[in-house]
């Protein structure tokens, strides 16, 4: 085994570092010959852009963490079927169930 001073290490482990960067790069320039994909960017965003962003949200949560102290918001009314509109349902159900079983079936 080589016997290297902390200085001589630091130097090699450096050197290695630089040697593997280049290879990567390499290799991304030779991804279009090669068929290999070429490592994905990361999109920066801007300071500005995303303290907007954390004010929207701040905004939205103190939307509902207000709701729920207020009163709970009113249901809509369901909407009321009328009485011969039902009788006509009704029947149109009673007419299939009597086919259904004139046919000798148990379900529809």
């Amino acid at each position: 085994m080589i016997h290297l001073s902390a200085s001589q290490l630091r130097r090699a482990a450096g050197i290695k570092h630089k040697i593997e960067t280049l290879q990567k790069k390499l290799a991304g320039l030779l991804a279009g010959t090669a068929g290999a994909a070429a490592p994905r960017k990361r999109r920066k965003m801007s300071a500005a852009r995303r303290r907007k962003i954390a004010a929207a949200a701040r905004a939205r949560w103190a939307k509902v963490k207000g709701r729920k102290s207020a009163a709970k918001p009113v249901k809509k009314a369901r909407r009321k079927m009328s009485a011969a509109a039902r009788a006509k349902i009704g029947a149109a159900a009673r007419a299939r169930w009597k086919k259904a079983k004139a046919a000798g079936k148990k379900t529809l």
